[in-house]
């Protein structure tokens, strides 16, 4: 099920920093050049500052070496154009679209991500297009450590006209998570959201009382969560990528929501971290308001780079 359409024209509006820098910065390289070995290496350069992976970047240029010597390729348009066909290639066969559950049991989204990433702000974004589809939303304030936390998904619950459950300060979040799943199935709600405290990565003790909220979801509601997202600040580059393969393996993710992509002029990573983890990059944060989010579609995210 679908949560909500692409769409291309908007897509591209946010991404007009990293189009700027990406393919603006290959195609001021490229056009009107002849390939060498010289130019083949400063475009390899230029993938790797733009975060789309080393090994991402050697394949290409690999590519893009073999087809010089061999003579099918000799001017930098030909390679400009190879680079663009060849990233559309990288996306397997996946389904990007969020999970819900069987109609007369809440969906349960949980959703996870170090501090300043834009986690509660992503959570309210989710909420909004939920309650644009007349679907019924209940916020789970698992961040029981930070007071200013819990209030700004207050203020957004508040905002959004949807329901709450909060704890006390200092509060066991899995208990809060507990009582959410009460809650929502007293209330016939149609998804629950979860947004857990913010921890870093590499911080175990933090890891695994995300796993015990995650634990506690399973217990009480079947099949549940649905979605477990993790929010990546694309602004950070590669230390996004060590983000996603520590929170994978303490909880399984099964999408990421990728924000502040309109504040990088180094969107390539969001092909670094669909090479290095494999888990589908679901949505997409191009802008500031609740109605700045997309589904990721590969296609439309390669031609909004792409676009002159």
């Amino acid at each position: 099920m679908g949560l909500f359409k692409s769409v291309l024209g908007k897509v591209k509006s946010g991404l007009e920093r990293t189009r700027e820098t990406f393919a603006g910065g290959l195609r001021s390289l490229l056009v009107g050049r002849k390939l060498d070995e010289e130019l083949i290496r400063e475009m390899e350069s230029r993938l790797i500052q733009s975060d789309v992976g080393v090994q991402t970047a050697l394949r290409l240029i690999n590519g893009v070496r073999a087809a010089y010597k061999d003579g099918t390729m000799s001017k930098g348009e030909d390679a400009l154009a190879y680079l663009k066909s060849e990233l559309k290639t990288l996306w397997r066969e996946e389904d990007r679209q969020l999970t819900f559950a069987p109609p007369g049991s809440p969906t349960v989204i949980l959703v996870a991500g170090v501090n300043g990433v834009g986690k509660t702000t992503s959570v309210a974004k989710v909420a909004r297009q939920l309650r644009s589809m007349d679907k019924s939303v209940l916020l789970a304030a698992c961040d029981t450590y930070r007071a200013g936390a819990v209030r700004q998904l207050e203020i957004w619950a508040e905002r959004l006209d949807v329901q709450i459950i909060r704890g006390q300060q200092g509060g066991d979040p899995a208990a809060v998570a507990f009582d959410a799943c009460d809650a929502a199935l007293a209330r016939n709600v149609d998804v629950l959201l979860i947004d857990t405290a913010g921890r870093l990565h590499n911080q175990a003790h933090l890891m695994r009382e995300l796993k015990k909220i995650r634990d506690v979801v399973q217990r009480r509601i079947p099949d549940a969560p649905h979605e477990v997202l993790l929010v990546l600040d694309a602004t950070t580059g590669q230390n996004a990528v060590n983000q996603a393969k520590e929170f994978n393996e303490a909880i399984d993710l099964t999408g990421i929501f990728l924000s502040k992509l309109d504040g990088t002029a180094r969107g390539g990573i969001v092909i670094a971290i669909h090479e290095a983890i494999g888990i589908p990059v679901k949505l997409i944060g191009i802008g500031e308001t609740l109605d700045d989010v997309e589904p990721f579609d590969p296609d439309a995210f390669i031609e909004a780079m792409f676009e002159e």
